[in-house]
């Protein structure tokens, strides 16, 4: 790079520091206050919606309620990731959609989830079902209960599997809006019989919470389950239509019951203090890069600015909702950002011990990070898509927040860094010592000489996980310390006799409500506009419900007849983890073929998968031990620690490869790994102390709920770097060492 084009990069680089700086913090236009106040917060950060819906008719039974639990999950996920579904009681089900203010404009789009009836134009004695009205709408002839009679009701909603809007072009190029709906393996049997008779002759209409909303026209028998509504005016038509049946292919009829705005259950102390900690993190990161890698570490910072600001710039524009797990994944992703800088410093530092000049050095230890980097993060990305694409709620939110991290990690590490740290080379910076010269290579350290006492104290944690797990069985406190997130509880909505601040709930009555029901996790809703505060809890007998109200009635002034009890379920269903658990097995399956196909040795994938079974089962002791709290963040921060693990195993991995190329007849495969180790463990201790450091901040000054999720993912990191370092090489030698046996 010649000097002038170094000073145009330099100049480009504060120009978009400041427009990053600029369009994060104040933004466009008189009333925008920037991206990252414009950001989409969660019902745990900012508040949201909560409506509450009843099932008409007699009590249904459990299995309705959890089918229409989880399909109701699935639609109102068109609002925010984090939108969450929970049952109260035995026939209401509750709806939590973050970010939005209001509850009419939702209950309108959502529709009201009412019965969804596929109904044949004419009964079985031949005359027509429905007619058209005076003003053009049609309408039926019979009841619903005589056409279900006659055999004229073909479909019901829950027949239909799926219903989704779309454009296509007709033959005469025009353009079209349509509905593709898939049936299930029943309803489809149903349809060829009805389309059969109605081809080229008939219609079939939709009926829904009281009128015809569609009458398509059947042009020929469809057989195979999926069918196309055309002739809709335009997508948001088609999309109302598709809403419409989703929302009506329920278990059960539904009516509103009531429907609030809620405020943020973390209240704004929560956000402020995040927001410091992450300020203070990336100040030390700042400090701590800038002493240790002197000018790169310069650059890096800067790098990691740029980073930031992108980072708030995309949220904003991709209308990303974040909530705890979320910053999960952006912490991730600033672990991986700072990781790929020092790689790529780490190699600069053995290139100028080696000899070369520091041009030189520069271009080769870019160019040999480059393959760890891009493993590292392509291994983590892969595994991001998966659970985006099979995950729901909390595990989507995550890996949104978290492939958004990962792009724009390598990015800032692979581009934005280059172009800076050259540019400072091309206008006259090349002295060596500013680029962290150091006077010889460290020799090998014998890890695998010590991996048997490694692997015993692994064995020995991991066995102590299993055996707590069953003391906390026999004593009836459960195997994990499950939140209401995941077992339900009991929500006592209480009317005070003035409205009191979130500060004010959290400082004065939570304690003494934690006192009563012994839960240190109790949940808070502020109902805006009113005085009522809901309060989620563990599930409360009749004693402790007691003790609650006296409480309430005694300190605060409460009439006892302005507090409602319901018990309510967990919000993540077992469908819901079901679906994690498969994303999860997916996106593991996903990685070790990257890795296999990547480093062509089916042990090297192998030992990187059995690591992180390795670091889950650790950090689940930890959860069993210490009783931390299992909620929605207990997933996110277990996909954190894989997410880390893989990154810091793959660097190692991508060392021994290269180590491996250099091999000379005779070489100790032994020495090859306990080098390849040692020349990573700089970078393995750094990135952890970095990463550690952020969250650390994080737990130090956070509310509760806060620091139970940064506990067990400081507990991840310190295992992560563990494994990489003492568990990870030493299992690919003993597998490699194993094969070699056998084949003698």
């Amino acid at each position: 790079m010649k000097k002038n084009k170094g000073i145009f990069s330099l100049i480009a680089t504060v120009v978009l520091v400041a427009l990053l700086g600029f369009t994060t913090i104040v933004g466009f236009g008189p009333t925008n206050t920037g991206a990252a106040k414009n950001i989409n917060l969660g019902l745990d950060l900012e508040g949201g919606v909560s409506i509450t819906y009843q099932v008409k008719g007699e009590t249904p039974s459990q299995s309705d309620m959890d089918d229409t639990r989880y399909k109701l999950q699935r639609r109102v996920e068109q609002y925010s990731t984090e939108a969450t579904v929970y049952q109260e009681g035995d026939n209401r089900l509750s709806i939590e959609i973050p970010g939005v203010k209001d509850a009419n404009k939702i209950l309108d789009e959502l529709g009201q989830p009412g019965s969804l009836y596929f109904i044949q134009e004419k009964g079985s004695d031949n005359t027509s079902n429905y007619t058209i009205n005076p003003e053009g709408k049609y309408e039926l002839v019979k009841t619903i209960d005589e056409l279900k009679a006659d055999g004229s009701v073909v479909l019901a909603g829950t027949d239909v599997k799926n219903a989704q809007a779309g454009a296509f072009e007709d033959s005469m190029k025009n353009k079209q809006y349509a509905v593709s709906l898939t049936l299930t393996k029943k309803g489809a049997e149903k349809f060829a019989v009805a389309t059969k008779k109605a081809a080229g002759k008939e219609t079939i209409a939709i009926y829904y919470d009281g009128e015809l909303i569609s009458v398509p026209a059947v042009n020929s028998e469809i057989t195979d389950g999926e069918a196309q509504i055309t002739g809709m005016e335009d997508f948001e038509a088609a999309e109302r239509l598709a809403s419409t049946i989703r929302i009506g292919g329920l278990s059960v009829e539904l009516e509103e019951l009531r429907s609030n705005v809620v405020g943020a259950q973390l209240g704004q102390q929560a956000i402020s203090t995040s927001l410091k900690a992450g300020a203070i993190g990336l100040a030390i990161i700042f400090v701590f890069m800038c002493v240790v890698y002197l000018l790169p570490g310069f650059v890096a910072s800067i790098a990691l600015v740029i980073y930031t600001g992108i980072i708030l710039v995309l949220l904003n524009a991709f209308d990303v909702t974040l909530t705890l797990p979320g910053i999960a994944g952006i912490i991730l992703g600033i672990g991986m950002a700072v990781d790929a800088n020092v790689i790529i410093f780490a190699r600069v530092r053995e290139e100028l011990t080696a000899g070369k000049n520091v041009r030189s050095a520069l271009i080769t230890g870019f160019d040999k990070a480059k393959s760890a980097i891009l493993d590292g993060n392509i291994t983590t990305l892969i595994a991001a898509a998966v659970l985006w694409l099979k995950g729901s709620g909390t595990v989507k939110g995550f890996a949104q927040t978290l492939a958004l991290g990962i792009i724009v990690s390598m990015f800032t590490a692979l581009v934005v860094t280059r172009i800076i740290v050259f540019a400072l080379y091309a206008v006259g910076v090349k002295n060596a010592k500013l680029y962290g010269r150091v006077k010889q290579e460290p020799k090998p350290i014998d890890f695998l000489g010590k991996r048997k006492i490694f692997y015993a104290i692994s064995a020995v944690v991991i066995i102590a996980g299993f055996v707590f797990m069953g003391i906390n069985s026999s004593q009836g406190k459960g195997i994990l310390n499950y939140s209401l997130e995941f077992k339900g509880g009991t929500a006592t909505n209480v009317t005070f006799d003035k409205e009191y601040a979130l500060a004010e709930i959290d400082e004065d009555i939570v304690p003494v409500i934690e006192k009563i029901t012994g839960d240190k996790n109790v949940q808070v809703q502020k109902v805006e506009g009113t005085n009522q505060v809901i309060f989620k809890t563990q599930v409360l007998d009749l004693a402790q419900r007691e003790a609650f109200n006296n409480a309430m009635s005694e300190k605060f002034n409460v009439n006892t007849n302005d507090i409602a009890t319901e018990n309510i379920s967990s919000t993540v269903s077992s469908e819901m983890r079901q679906d994690a658990m498969i994303a999860v097995i997916i996106a593991t399956v996903c990685m070790l073929l990257y890795i296999w196909l990547r480093f062509k040795d089916i042990r090297f994938a192998t030992s990187a998968v059995v690591a992180l079974l390795h670091d889950v089962l650790v950090v689940l002791t930890f959860y069993v031990i210490a009783r931390v709290s299992v909620g929605n963040t207990f997933i996110a921060c277990m996909l954190t620690i894989v997410g880390y693990s893989i990154n810091a195993t793959i660097v190692i991995f991508d060392r021994i490869r290269e180590e491996l190329k250099l091999k000379k007849r005779g070489d100790d495969l032994a020495l090859i790994v306990n080098k390849s180790i040692t020349l990573t463990l700089t970078r393995s201790i750094y990135t952890s102390l970095t990463t550690f450091v952020m969250v650390a901040v994080l737990y130090i000054m956070g509310v509760s709920s806060i620091k139970e999720f940064a506990l067990p993912l400081m507990v991840g990191i310190i295992c992560g770097a563990y494994s990489s370092v003492c568990v990870t090489g030493a299992l690919w030698y003993d597998m490699k060492k194993h094969l070699k046996k056998q084949s003698k």
